[in-house]
C-alpha cells in the first residue's frame, strides 16, 4: 500500500499539475562521485581513474528511488587541463519514472601562483527521461472498500519519454590545506515534460569549501600507513525551493577513513550520514549509510550507498603536477 501511495503521488504531480517539478538526485558520498559534485573536478586526481556508485534510497518503499553512476576522468598535459565522461541513471517509484544522462566535461587548469591552483570545467550533457504510464495509479482507479479496481479515464501523453540537451559549468580553487568550488548544473534550463513543453530543468547551484588538516605524517612525499588527517566540510545545494547544508568532517587513518554528515534545510532536518572507507594506490572502496530525521523515518529504511574507484598509473612521460588534497569519499 505504500507503494501504491507513492505512485499515486508521483501522478499527481504528472497530471494534476501537467508537468513534473524535477529534482536532482544526489550522493552522500560528496567526494566519492567527484565530478557529480562539480565537473571541475575532471582530471583532479591528475592520473587516469574509473568511478562507480549505487544509492538505494529509502529501500523499505521498495524501488522507490534507485541511483548509479560511473564516470572516467584524466589531467592531459597537451590539453592544460581534464577530461571526464560520465553515466547516470536514476529510477524513480518503481520505475514509473526513469532518468538517464551521458555527460562529457573539460575542466582547464590555472597555476595562480606556487601555491594557489584553480580549474574552471564546462560540462555537456544529454538526458532521456521516460515514463512507465502503466505503473501509475488516480484517485478515480479507487473503490472505497476495495481499492485500485476502475480504470482510470486520464489520457495517456501522446509520447512516454522526453530528451533534451544541457550544459553545467564550475569552478575549484585549492592550496596545500584549503579548497572550495561552485558549480552551476542546468544552466541552459532545457524544457522536459510528457504532457507540455513548459516544464524547464530548474538550476542546480552547489557551493563547497573543505581543508585538509594532517595530524600525524611519516613521510612528505607519499602517504604511509598509520597518517592521520581530518578534513572539514560544508556543502550547500539549491535547486528551485530545496535548500540543503551538508556539514560534516573525514578522519582518515590511512588506509582506513570514516566520516559524519548531517544533511538539512533551513527549517527541516533531513539526515544523519555515517561513513566508513578504504584506501590503496590503486582502489578506494566507500559504504555511508543514511539515518533519516525526518517525518519518514518510520517508513524510508533509511538509505545506503556504495562507491567505488579504480586508480590507475600515469603514463610514463606525464609531468608530476601537484594534485588536488582533498577527500576521497
Amino acid at each position: 500500500m505504500q507503494r501504491r501511495i507513492f505512485i499515486l503521488l508521483f501522478s499527481i504531480l504528472l497530471i494534476g499539475g501537467g508537468e513534473i517539478l524535477a529534482q536532482d538526485a544526489h550522493f552522500s558520498q560528496f567526494y566519492a562521485n567527484p565530478i557529480y559534485l562539480n565537473p571541475a573536478f575532471a582530471g583532479s586526481n591528475i592520473c587516469p581513474r574509473v568511478t562507480l556508485n549505487f544509492r538505494d534510497q529509502w529501500p523499505e518503499i521498495a524501488g522507490t528511488f534507485i541511483t548509479y553512476s560511473a564516470s572516467y576522468d584524466q589531467h592531459f598535459d597537451k590539453l592544460s587541463g581534464g577530461i571526464g565522461v560520465s553515466f547516470y541513471g536514476d529510477r524513480a517509484g518503481e520505475g514509473t519514472i526513469n532518468t538517464y544522462a551521458a555527460s562529457l566535461m573539460y575542466s582547464f587548469r590555472l597555476k595562480v601562483s606556487k601555491k594557489f591552483q584553480m580549474r574552471f570545467a564546462l560540462q555537456a550533457t544529454y538526458q532521456q527521461k521516460s515514463l512507465d504510464w502503466s505503473k501509475l495509479t488516480f484517485g478515480d482507479m479507487i473503490d472505497p472498500k476495495y481499492g485500485f479496481v476502475y480504470e482510470t479515464s486520464e489520457i495517456q501523453p501522446a509520447k512516454l519519454t522526453s530528451g533534451c540537451f544541457d550544459v553545467s559549468t564550475g569552478f575549484i580553487g585549492y592550496t596545500k590545506h584549503i579548497y572550495f568550488g561552485f558549480a552551476a548544473h542546468h544552466i541552459t534550463r532545457p524544457y522536459e515534460g510528457f504532457v507540455t513543453q513548459t516544464t524547464r530543468l530548474p538550476v542546480k547551484w552547489t557551493a563547497h569549501f573543505g581543508a585538509y588538516i594532517d595530524l600525524h605524517r611519516k613521510s612528505k612525499k607519499e602517504t604511509s600507513f598509520g597518517d592521520v588527517s581530518i578534513s572539514p566540510n560544508i556543502i550547500y545545494q539549491q535547486q528551485m525551493n530545496f535548500h540543503y547544508l551538508n556539514e560534516g568532517f573525514y578522519l582518515n587513518f590511512y588506509p582506513f577513513t570514516v566520516g559524519l554528515w548531517l544533511r538539512h534545510s533551513f527549517v527541516n532536518v533531513d539526515a544523519l550520514i555515517f561513513m566508513c572507507g578504504i584506501q590503496t594506490s590503486f582502489l578506494r572502496v566507500g559504504y555511508s549509510y543514511d539515518i533519516t530525521l525526518s517525518k519518514l523515518s518510520n517508513l524510508s529504511g533509511n538509505a545506503h550507498e556504495v562507491s567505488v574507484q579504480f586508480l590507475f598509473n600515469c603514463p610514463e612521460k606525464h609531468r608530476v603536477i601537484k594534485d588536488l588534497n582533498c577527500p576521497t569519499f
